[in-house]
Formats: C-alpha cells, structure tokens, sequence
C-alpha cells in the first residue's frame, strides 16, 4: 500500500524568540505570538500568506471577485482587509494575501504563484525609517508620496518589492518581498539594524492587530 505523504510547508527564515502560539493553515505553520514582543518595532514574517505576480495585457480581469480595484498608476497599492493589490507596471501588477485567505485564487492566466519561492516580512511601530536608512538609499518615507505606494529596488543589497503603507513615526510600516534564497541575509541585515532600537520578532497577531484586520 502506498501512503500519501502529507504535504508540509515552511517559511525561508526562523526568527529567533520564544514561540507562545502556532497554527497550521494551509500545510504552513504560522507563528502568532511570541513571548515578550514589547513595545516594537516588531518583525513580522509574512511567508505563508499567498502572493502573486501578474504580466501581461488583462491585469484587471486577474483582481478576485470582491477585492479592491487595480491602481492606474505604477507604484498604486490599495490595501484591504484581505490584502493589497499594487500595479507595477503597465503590464506588471501584484497581489499579497493577510491572515486565512488561502482559497483566493486570480482568474486568468496572467497571474504566476510566488509564494513558495519568495520571502515576505513586515516592519511595523516606530524607528523603523531609522533602521531601514542603513539598509537602502530608497526614500520610503517621501512626503510626495500618498501611502500606501510601491517600490521596485535594493534592500539590504537584495533587489525587492517593497510596500509603505505608512509615514507615521511612531506606527509606521512596511513590506518587503524577495527571493526565497536571500531570506536568510534579508533577517540577518534587519536584526543587526534593529538591535540598537530593540526590534524584536513578533507574530502574525500583531500585524493582524496593527492593521485591524479582523
């Protein structure tokens, strides 16, 4: 008899902490909370959720049923409690998904899954311009910039995707998605940045908390 071999996920990084609480969604086990998070900045990985990339000529028809928009404009994001959509390009856009939304599935076949092959993590609460200025020259915090908004560049020397969702100095935030294999130099390069303002890794709760995605 041959036993099917129970498919089982897991995210490019590790972050170090104490885990207190875990779920399993998806075949991923997702970190919720970790012991003593404190007052932020926080760390967030984001991996589980699914991501897409979309090229071609009908960007609009591959947007869900009953999400936001596509943007008009390179570098638009709109934000909803299911995720974001942000145009690239002309011909470019993405989709990130938060929280249990793995039954969203795009319509056409513009769109190419990423998520098994890349990284996603958040920064979120305050310094966290501070510590991204030591790890790339991109201006996320331009005041000639409506967040939130979309930045194609070098991070930590690592070419990403980044999204600023928002300015503010005391709850600010940001995410940034790469390749997979970079996963590891991407954490190493924020932890070491971080330490002098005490980032401290935090579970999906807290994003889900600080951007009331209930």
């Amino acid at each position: 008899m041959t036993m099917e071999r129970e498919v089982e996920r897991r995210s490019p990084v590790l972050l170090p902490g104490k885990i207190v609480d875990t779920t399993v969604r998806d075949h991923w086990t997702v970190v919720l909370s970790y012991a003593d998070e404190g007052l932020g900045p926080w760390l967030v990985d984001l991996s589980h959720g699914r991501r897409w990339d979309f090229q071609g000529l009908s960007l609009a028809e591959a947007i869900p049923t009953g999400w936001p928009k596509l943007p008009d404009a390179p570098g638009g994001v709109v934000l909803s409690t299911g995720g974001l959509v942000g145009r690239i390009g002309p011909r470019q856009a993405l989709l990130w998904t938060f929280g249990d939304e793995s039954t969203i599935q795009p319509k056409v076949s513009v769109a190419t899954e990423v998520t098994e092959g890349t990284l996603c993590i958040a920064l979120l609460g305050r310094d966290i311009f501070r510590i991204a200025e030591k790890l790339t020259r991109l201006d996320l915090t331009a005041p000639c910039r409506r967040t939130p908004f979309l930045l194609l560049g070098p991070f930590a020397h690592i070419t990403c995707q980044i999204v600023v969702s928002s300015h503010d100095p005391e709850r600010g935030a940001f995410l940034v998605s790469c390749a997979r294999g970079f996963g590891h130099d991407m954490v190493h390069a924020l932890l070491s940045a971080g330490k002098e303002y005490g980032m401290r890794p935090a579970g999906e709760k807290r994003f889900m908390d600080f951007f009331q995605l209930h």
